[in-house]
């Protein structure tokens, strides 16, 4: 892996990406990819859990690995590669955070730096508790109870990716632990009720499930955005994505809604049995669809929502 990272940073000498991935990704992006892949279910689980949805920790993962592959040739010591994508996906999640306004909203009531008693990390099994409820604290307690009772990094590792000292560190632990030890119960959020997409959202499993293609772009408008996981990312309008939808194993797509969101599920014909593999979202505006998310390409997601569910 090593090798391949000093490969990438040979090869890319005097060769400036573009700002953002557009059109179908390059061979060498989707190789850098691949060399990270063993990193992206931690990645994706972190930034899952600071942003407090599976599917925006998705994007922002994304939108991380494609600013480390810009970046690549800062990356002087290959053996810093997992601390050095940790804190640019954790820096993407701080930006996230800061500008919804309903995060930060929630997060009022735990904003106070008042002085606690030191708390002792919960005992083995409550993991998944702690991944699931440390959205209800400030950022950089949510980040340190996460990097170290969760992802199990050291002091001084936690420091240097969320920019602060190892007792800055500790402190942060203090509070973020004792806050989540004071939490109470914690009601299952309603899903938002929005008829109209909802509408539209059945209308375009319809028409999806009946490979009427046609009838899809109908439901677009004409700038619509789609973004493949690992594949594309562009107008609708320019992507072989109803092509590729045409080939490979039977499958079928219904709505669903996870973590209060509506979504579509894509099953997949296993057997004789249809089984859940990846999730689509859709964003409407003004009645028409005008962004597209495909997570194919992105089981982890797929796993870690089916757990929380357990």
């Amino acid at each position: 892996m090593n090798q391949q990272i000093r490969n990438f940073r040979e090869t890319r000498q005097g060769i400036e990406p573009r700002p953002d991935p557009e059109g179908l990704f390059d061979l060498r992006y989707r190789a850098f990819l691949e060399t990270v892949s063993h990193l992206r279910v931690r990645l994706h689980r972190y930034c899952a859990r600071m942003t407090g949805s599976a599917l925006d920790g998705e994007d922002i993962m994304q939108e991380a690995l494609f600013e480390a592959y810009r970046k690549i040739g800062q990356l002087d010591d290959t053996q810093a590669l997992r601390p050095w994508l940790f804190r640019i996906a954790h820096n993407r999640c701080i930006d996230f955070i800061r500008t919804r306004r309903t995060r930060l909203k929630a997060e009022a009531g735990y904003a106070g730096d008042e002085i606690v008693l030191p708390v002792e990390p919960a005992g083995a099994g409550a993991g998944r508790a702690i991944e699931r409820l440390v959205v209800h604290l400030p950022p950089k307690e949510r980040a340190c109870v996460l990097l170290k009772d969760v992802f199990d990094h050291s002091l001084e590792e936690i420091a240097g990716l969320v920019g602060s000292t190892s007792g800055g560190v500790k402190s942060a632990l203090n509070r973020g632990r004792a806050k989540l030890a004071a939490l109470p119960a914690q009601p299952v959020a309603a899903p938002a009720h929005d008829p109209e997409l909802e509408r539209l959202l059945g209308r375009y499993v319809q028409l999806f499930n009946a490979r009427d293609w046609d009838g899809v772009r109908a439901l677009t408008s004409a700038d619509a955005r789609l973004r493949v996981s690992d594949c594309y990312n562009g107008l609708l309008s320019d992507s072989p994505y109803f092509v590729e939808y045409e080939r490979g194993e039977p499958w079928r797509m219904r709505p669903d809604t996870i973590e209060g969101e509506a979504v579509l599920v894509v099953d997949r014909l296993r057997g004789e049995v249809w089984r859940p593999v990846y999730f689509v979202r859709i964003h409407a505006e003004g009645g028409a669809i005008d962004r597209i998310a495909d997570y194919y390409a992105c089981p982890w997601i797929l796993e870690l929502v089916l757990a929380d569910a357990e």
